[in-house]
């Protein structure tokens, strides 16, 4: 995939990420796996080094679920220059945290469903 998509040397982090998924994260991939809102979505894709949990190629769509490690000072800078990266990609970079999942995960779903056909229809 080139040098900044799925890199080989981030195989072995992504693979065992998809291995160790989060309980919100094994909610979410079996509400959006197997084309359930009409794209397909990969587990854990990376883009140079940031391995996103989830993402759309055909949309340039990443969906990222936030435990509590996000929230400290250190983390949302980091995840602030990961996203502006991301975004240099053309990347939209869509967060909900796990206690979204965990507690409205409807809700959730029916958020990216309109994100998605948004950006099917061409309005980003």
């Amino acid at each position: 995939m080139g040098l900044y998509f799925n890199h080989p040397n981030y195989r072995e982090a992504r693979r065992e990420l998809r291995h160790d998924q989060t309980f919100s994260e094994k909610l979410f991939w079996n509400c959006i796996r197997a084309n359930q809102l009409g794209v397909h979505f990969r587990r854990q894709y990376s883009v140079q080094k940031y391995i996103l949990d989830f993402y759309c190629s055909k949309l340039k769509l990443a969906i990222e679920l936030d435990g509590a490690v996000h929230f400290t000072d250190e983390a949302k800078g980091y995840d602030e220059e990961r996203t502006v990266v991301l975004n240099g990609f053309g990347i939209e970079v869509v967060r909900f945290t796990n206690d979204e999942i965990a507690s409205d995960l409807d809700r959730v779903i029916e958020k990216i469903k309109a994100i998605v056909e948004k950006k099917r229809l061409g309005h980003t």
